[in-house]
């Protein structure tokens, strides 16, 4: 062959594999909205910096035909590229091939592309659409899959892992997005769930749509799996490109430091007239939040699961800060099942990834009743004392308000390794409320009394003002400072930077056994 042949031999293989499914398929899925594989990537990236890997590698099947329908690429883009300048590796299904149905050479193609990824340091990205297991290879397929999770599992907690969910995501397909970091979701557009509507209706008569079942609402509000829901398929690259931001690239790095024209030195006057003098009045802590972090800088993280726990990432002085804190707005700020899973989960996320853990408290306590017993509120709320306990990384917390009982010691308090806390001269740090208190210690006495409910008010008045403040817990230490609204972000800003070279380790093992 000349060398005119060669060429054309590649153009020719090129255009075959970028055409994917072929122009009557990717015209049917622009019709709904969607891009293709290619189009993903060319937005997620750079402009120009994407570089493919193994572009032309086809299955090796042979039975039911298989052999007549060998496309280069097999139905999955990988490679790597920049996004804002720095190294991402990726994989893109490609539902117009073969329903993207995942092969024993796409599986191939992920886990090379997975080893190359931790190999130099650099986050992971899958962009998920697929029909799942290609049936006609049986248990090779299956093989690919756990292939894929025992890569998965190697890879977390040394290299972040974003999985975005643009399309079909049944049966065992879900782990893999399961077990990384984030999972993204486009509503309406994407659904993931173990068994499907038919499957369901069959075995137990349930009848669901498959929207309700696993959509992405369903998904970021329900279970929980995934935690952010975009409204279309560029708007998802946007949020994957935004949430990298916010990564180091791996765990031996710091996370990217960004400038910023909002000074550290900023007070916060308008926080003095936040917390209503009524303690039993709810309040927004997203408005405490914002005025301590950089401008623009707050990106909530799992915002409609658990609402009464806010979790995100945001900076000061440019810097990347996880940020953990009670919702007064949503169950008054108390900790239940989903929440305790909610805030242990991305604490862990922060200290595998050395990103400080920032946390505003007002809890009242565990949320009570029989479903969150039976739940395992138990269990699931050491999660967060363990979480907590665990990382090594500099811990911030401060009390806005309640800060009663269990949920006080868990919430980052001095004594699961907190480096600096904070309170409000509003705290109260008790053992329970003022109320609850009074009637268990001075039941007696208020019985016995001629004006028992007056009685009752002077004793809780006086608890209140001997117990229900920060002072007591200052004054034995497991308060550092109790500080003023206005001081907030100046305070939290000075405990940052000395703790800026913060080192701290955990004893020698295998791995501790959190409370699963």
């Amino acid at each position: 062959m000349t060398r005119e042949d060669v060429l054309e031999e590649l153009n020719r293989r090129n255009a075959e594999a970028e055409a994917g499914g072929g122009e009557a398929r990717i015209a049917k899925r622009h019709e709904r909205g969607l891009l293709t594989a290619r189009e993903r990537i060319d937005q997620m990236f750079d402009p120009g910096s994407f570089v493919e890997l193994d572009k032309f590698k086809t299955h090796r099947s042979t039975d039911f035909g298989m052999e007549k329908t060998r496309i280069p690429g097999d139905g999955i883009v990988t490679g790597y590229g920049t996004v804002e300048g720095r190294t991402v590796f990726a994989y893109a299904q490609d539902f117009t091939v073969l329903g993207g149905s995942l092969s024993h050479a796409v599986s191939e193609k992920i886990c090379k592309i997975m080893d190359m990824a931790m190999k130099a340091g650099a986050p992971m990205v899958g962009l998920n659409d697929s029909g799942g297991a290609r049936i006609q290879e049986g248990v090779e397929s299956l093989g690919g899959y756990s292939d894929i999770f025992y890569a998965n599992t190697m890879a977390s907690g040394v290299i972040p892992q974003i999985s975005a969910v643009l399309g079909p995501c049944a049966g065992g397909a879900s782990y893999s997005p399961a077990l990384t970091d984030f999972i993204l979701m486009v509503d309406k557009t994407s659904y993931m769930f173990i068994t499907g509507p038919e499957v369901i209706k069959s075995v137990t008569r349930e009848e669901v749509t498959q929207e309700d079942l696993g959509g992405a609402m369903s998904h970021n509000s329900r279970s929980g799996v995934a935690h952010f829901v975009a409204p279309d398929d560029p708007g998802c690259m946007v949020m994957i490109r935004k949430l990298l931001s916010y990564l180091p690239s791996n765990n031996m790095e710091n996370p990217p430091l960004v400038a910023t024209d909002d000074p550290l030195d900023r007070l916060t006057p308008e926080l003095d007239d936040v917390i209503p003098e009524n303690p039993n009045e709810p309040y927004d802590m997203h408005a405490i939040i914002g005025r301590v972090l950089d401008r623009d800088s707050w990106f909530e993280v799992h915002a409609l699961f658990a609402r009464n726990a806010i979790v995100g990432f945001g900076r000061v002085g440019g810097r990347t800060v996880g940020v953990v804190a009670n919702q007064p707005m949503f169950l008054a700020g108390c900790l239940d099942c989903n929440a305790s899973n909610k805030i242990a989960r991305f604490i862990r996320f922060c200290d595998c990834f050395n990103i400080p853990v920032l946390t505003f408290e007002d809890v009242p306590g565990y949320l009570p009743g029989t479903q969150q017993e039976w739940g395992g509120i138990i269990r699931q709320g050491a999660k967060i004392v363990y979480a907590y306990a665990e990382a090594t990384v500099p811990k911030i917390t401060l009390i806005t308000r309640k800060a009663y009982g269990g949920a006080y010691a868990v919430m980052g308090a001095k004594h699961v390794g907190g480096d600096i806390n904070l309170a409000y001269p509003t705290a109260e740090i008790a053992v329970m409320g003022a109320d609850g208190a009074v009637n268990i210690i001075f039941r007696k006495e208020i019985a016995a009394a001629e004006n028992s409910e007056e009685r009752r008010a002077e004793l809780v008045a006086d608890y209140r003002r001997r117990f229900a403040n920060p002072f007591r817990a200052a004054e034995l230490g497991y308060i550092d400072e109790v500080i003023t609204p206005v001081q907030t972000r100046v305070r939290i800003a000075q405990a940052l930077a000395m703790l800026a070279d913060k080192k701290d380790t955990n004893p020698p093992k295998k791995h501790g056994n959190i409370p699963l």
